[in-house]
């Protein structure tokens, strides 16, 4: 079989690899990537181009979309009309581009991923902005090459005297590189274009203090640090994180989103809102709907009733679009080349093409005017031998005749011959030709004032800042995007909740809440007390204790186990209601109930946990070792039997402990007497109990100046000088510590004070008294008190807690 000679054998993974280098080349440079002098790719600046050669100028009518597509399709861009449309639609869009280059009429598509109409039926024209990307480009500025198949030319750049490529970004993924430039504020921009034109050496630091930052078209808030922002400033390549806004109504709690991030769908940013309900990984939502209009973004979400919403938003802010990453990459074609630019390089590349842009224009006003004075020079000899012309022209037979006479007798050119004859008889007149004379001058004058222009960079730089400043005065405005300093990573959602003091309860069936301490009046010891948390199926209010918004609570349970949350975490309720199941704020089993809590600020490592059991077993372990829970929890202690934890509170290592039972026993022991052990571990004997007999408290006593409150289930309770607790082995059966009769009741708690304490009891009627400690007797161990709340015989005093001072201020 012959072989066909014009046909070149050749391996074909060298076909291959030159093939495809020439497709990348293709994609990156004609498609992909946009230019550093116009910031256009190329079916956006033919877009723009094609639009002006149909007079689709900013003060013309509109045309239809469809014109547009068809004529630009067919004359510089042999690609699909649907990509073609999705371009012109997006430059139409002011959610898209910060400042849109095409105004357009009709459905253009919407923030909620709503496609645009069909383009028979939407119309468009070129922006009164845009008209500054396409001035100036019929005075042989920008050079023009042929287009696809030499039928007609095309730019290869724009003019462009606005800085387009970071005034509205760009994006796109090319072989084996991509782009994605933010948009900036047009004031802020140019201000840092005419700083670096008058100083070349600026830095990125005095760059940044005018320009801090993208703005984008939709607003939002840039997180982060001056560094972050210099970095893509600097190298070109960063990583922006981008926020909505979002507040919360003070009256209604509501939460209400006004600005999404930039490239964020608000639909599906709102239906990723509800899934995340249903799974139940944002827990508190109750309904969520979206009030947007033309007036802006408005989406609301209502919590349920004692839902803290800032927790929900902080949610929200976790695990949706609502708060993103804008990855820059500074990537654009300069000389023919895709370069990663910094800023500075940038702006530099702009004012470059400016320099040639407004040399070229003067070059051609030069050329024009040079070719207008050439003629005006024959007009002037002409006109200074008129009779003589007059006569040359008459006395010729034919125009040929007359045009060689005339360069032959008055010495001008052939274009100034042609001239004179083109020449109407009225401009022979003394008022045409006095016209003319001072066209003449003036032209003179326009040369010389040209021609210094152009030998002065300084005069073309001046003219430069000129134009940048009237653009900016016509087109700027103020900023939409903020800039917040601070980083992400660093701010939580104790960031957006302020700082205040909790009242926390517990109740018997598991109900946990926190309440405002500022809802709570202090009364007289006596007092009756304020209605508390209703009483619901025979529910009371067990424990009680006040924390910070900020603080942790340790969580300990019958198990033995322990979980943690943030108090701002826990359920916001009024003083009537229970607040919510433990079961619903922590992943307790089903026959797992919480037993007791701690309140801290840190897990310090110099710090220990002090636990006390219901049979008299104490543990000390370091509280960093609790720092860790999982979503299941982790051991705490553990337990035999039916041994139950009863107290736990953090200790120095040094400290004293003292620890009461129900029947008015307390042994008082220095901690060193208890070694630290591991998580895991039991712990050793605390107090030799009687029969019959369980612990109430355990108690950290650390100075000598505290007294003892110690509180009935009566109502009854006294205080007492820590020093009348003499210090005993650990193990002990310990001393009395209240003088226990019928009248009295067992002792339901047992705890240190100080004067300026004050003190809640709750009864198991969800009634509650607050009265300062210095109103309580101050007497021996072993005595029964003084009425401190009035109970009847079928209630109970069931918890007890005291307020310090300055958590009351």
């Amino acid at each position: 079989m012959s072989q066909d000679k014009s046909i070149k054998q050749t391996e074909i993974y060298d076909e291959l690899k030159d093939s495809y280098l020439s497709y990348s080349l293709s994609v990156i440079i004609g498609r992909a990537l946009p230019d550093v002098r116009d910031g256009l790719k190329p079916v956006h600046r033919r877009l723009l181009y094609g639009m002006k050669d149909l007079s689709l100028e900013y003060n013309k009518s509109y045309k239809k979309s469809a014109r547009v597509v068809g004529d630009v399709m067919g004359k510089f861009h042999p690609h699909g009309d649907s990509a073609l449309y999705e371009a012109l639609v997006r430059m139409a869009q002011d959610f898209s581009l910060r400042y849109p280059l095409v105004d357009g009429q009709g459905n253009f598509g919407s923030i909620d991923g709503d496609s645009a109409a069909a383009m028979r039926y939407t119309e468009v024209k070129l922006t009164k902005l845009s008209s500054q990307i396409l001035e100036d480009l019929e005075k042989d500025t920008v050079d023009f090459i042929e287009n696809y198949d030499g039928s007609s030319k095309e730019p290869k750049v724009l003019p462009s005297k606005i800085p387009n490529l970071l005034l509205n970004g760009a994006s796109g993924i090319a072989v084996g590189m991509s782009t994605n430039i933010p948009p900036h504020n047009c004031k802020e921009l140019i201000s840092t274009i005419v700083e670096q034109i008058k100083n070349p050496k600026i830095t990125i630091d005095e760059i940044i203090k005018i320009m801090p930052g993208p703005d984008f078209p939709t607003g939002g808030i840039i997180h982060g640090s001056k560094d972050i922002i210099r970095q893509a400033y600097e190298t070109g390549k960063g990583i922006i994180k981008l926020r909505g806004v979002a507040s919360v109504e003070p009256e209604t709690d509501r939460i209400v989103i006004t600005e999404i991030p930039y490239q964020v769908n608000k639909s599906k940013l709102i239906e990723k809102i509800a899934s995340l309900v249903r799974e139940e990984k944002i827990r508190g939502i109750s309904d969520i709907r979206d009030e947007s209009n033309r007036d802006g973004i408005r989406v609301v979400i209502d919590p349920k009733r004692g839902e803290d919403p800032n927790v929900i938003l902080n949610n929200i802010f976790s695990l949706t679009s609502l708060s993103t990453s804008f990855g820059v990459i500074l990537l654009a074609i300069d000389d023919g080349k895709p370069k990663l630019l910094g800023i500075k390089e940038i702006n530099q590349c702009f004012i470059n093409h400016r320099f040639e842009i407004i040399t070229k224009r003067f070059l051609f006003e030069l050329r024009k005017s040079e070719e207008r004075l050439h003629l005006l020079d024959g007009f002037k000899i002409a006109l200074d031998n008129l009779d003589k012309t007059i006569k040359i022209i008459r006395k010729s037979k034919e125009p040929i005749d007359a045009k060689l006479s005339l360069i032959k007798e008055l010495k001008i050119s052939e274009i100034q011959s042609l001239a004179i004859l083109d020449l109407r008889l009225q401009r022979l007149t003394g008022m045409e030709q006095s016209k003319i004379l001072d066209e003449r001058d003036a032209l003179i004058k326009r040369i010389k004032d040209i021609k210094k222009i152009l030998s002065s960079p300084k005069e073309i730089n001046k003219i430069m800042i000129g134009e940048l400043e009237e653009i900016s005065e016509q087109y700027g405005d103020t900023r939409k995007s903020k800039i917040d300093d601070r980083d992400l990573s660093s701010i939580s959602v104790e960031d957006l909740i302020s700082e205040e003091d909790m009242v926390v309860t517990l109740t018997h069936e598991g109900f946990i809440k926190r309440t405002p301490l500022d809802l709570y009046r202090s009364q007289k010891r006596g007092g009756v007390g304020k209605k508390g948390a209703t009483s619901k199926n025979d529910d009371f209010a067990e424990t009680v204790f006040v924390a910070s918004t900020h603080d942790y609570v340790v969580f300990f349970t019958n198990k033995g186990k322990c979980f943690w949350r943030k108090v701002y975490e826990l359920p916001e309720a009024s003083l009537i209601a229970r607040g919510r199941g433990l079961s619903n704020v922590l992943n307790l089993s089903n026959d797992e109930t919480v037993k007791a809590f701690v309140s801290i600020r840190t897990f310090d490592q110099d710090k220990f946990l002090i636990m006390t059991t219901k049979n008299g077993i104490i543990k000390k372990s370091k509280l960093e070792d609790y720092s860790r829970p999982r979503t299941n929890g982790i051991i705490a202690i553990n337990l035999k039997g039916d041994d139950e934890l009863i107290s736990v509170q953090t200790s120095s290592g040094k400290d004293e402990i003292l620890i009461s039972t129900r029947m008015a026993q307390a042994v008082r022991f220095n901690e060193e007497k208890v070694r630290s052990v591991g998580r895991n571990s039991m712990g050793v004997k605390g107090i030799t109990l009687k029969p019959k007999d369980s612990v109430v408290s355990s108690e950290v006593i650390k100075n000598d100046n505290v007294k003892i409150l110690t509180v009935t289930e009566n109502g009854f309770g006294k205080r007492t000088d820590i020093s009348k607790y003499r210090l005993t082995s650990r193990g002990g059966k310990g001393v009395t510590t209240l003088k226990v009769t019928e009248k009295t009741g067992e002792i339901v708690n047992a705890f240190q004070t100080e004067n300026e304490d004050q003190i809640i009891l709750l009864s198991s009627a969800g009634k509650a008294t607050r009265l300062k400690a210095s109103d309580i007797s101050l007497i021996g161990r072993a005595t029964q008190g003084v009425k401190l709340m009035k109970v009847d015989d079928e209630t109970k005093v069931v918890a007890v807690a005291k307020i310090a001072e300055k958590e009351n201020e």
